[in-house]
């Protein structure tokens, strides 16, 4: 079973990868979110090795590779494809749509409105994974309070908030290094004062 690839990026599309891992060339499905990460490493470093975290399917038709650059969405794509009805396809369009936290937050907050905007789920497809998905992220997150993952993934999503501004990654970074906020809009706000 394939876990996980080092090597070299040679083909990136929105949500498909193929990476060189010593001649060997590997393809997978990625959400969106996993494929603009990568794009923001190749970019600040072209020639550096990527990592990248993979969950394999086998079926007797097909064999399935995809691809994550976090582990909580690799854990995310791997609790929603044990839902009855929800197959890898809807599971990489949740995770193309919203990041693993901002699921987390629509799963708490009960949204079915937010879940319904993602193409291939309807009211009762919805529905469903609100229930079976309930206290999965509070399992998740609580397990990973030790670290410091969950603060580096709201640092992460704003300096990419931040580099769409205009700002330069090297700014960025010096700048989220003495903020503490607890939410993305809060982290881009006050770094857009210190950047000021």
């Amino acid at each position: 079973m394939i876990v996980g690839l080092r090597g070299t990026i040679i083909r990136l599309e929105p949500m498909y990868a193929e990476i060189d891992v010593g001649g060997v060339i590997y393809g997978m499905q990625m959400s969106l979110n996993a494929t603009s990460m990568l794009q923001t490493k190749i970019d600040s470093q072209p020639d550096a090795p990527v990592k990248i975290i993979c969950a394999q399917i086998i079926r007797e038709d097909a064999h399935l590779l995809f691809g994550f650059c976090e582990e909580i969405e690799k854990q995310t794509f791997e609790r929603l494809i044990k839902i009855s009805g929800v197959g890898p396809k809807v599971a990489i369009a949740i995770l193309s749509t919203y990041t693993p936290t901002h699921f987390a937050k629509i799963i708490a907050d009960k949204d079915i409105e937010a879940l319904k905007k993602v193409p291939g789920i309807g009211v009762k497809g919805a529905a469903k994974i609100m229930v079976d998905i309930a206290g999965f992220f509070a399992q998740l997150l609580q397990s990973q309070e030790e670290s410091i993952a969950p603060s580096n993934n709201l640092k992460y999503e704003a300096s990419l908030a931040l580099q769409s501004l205009g700002f330069k990654r090297n700014e960025i970074q010096k700048v989220l290094e003495y903020i503490e906020a607890l939410s993305v809009s809060e982290i881009v706000k006050e770094a857009l004062k210190r950047l000021a």
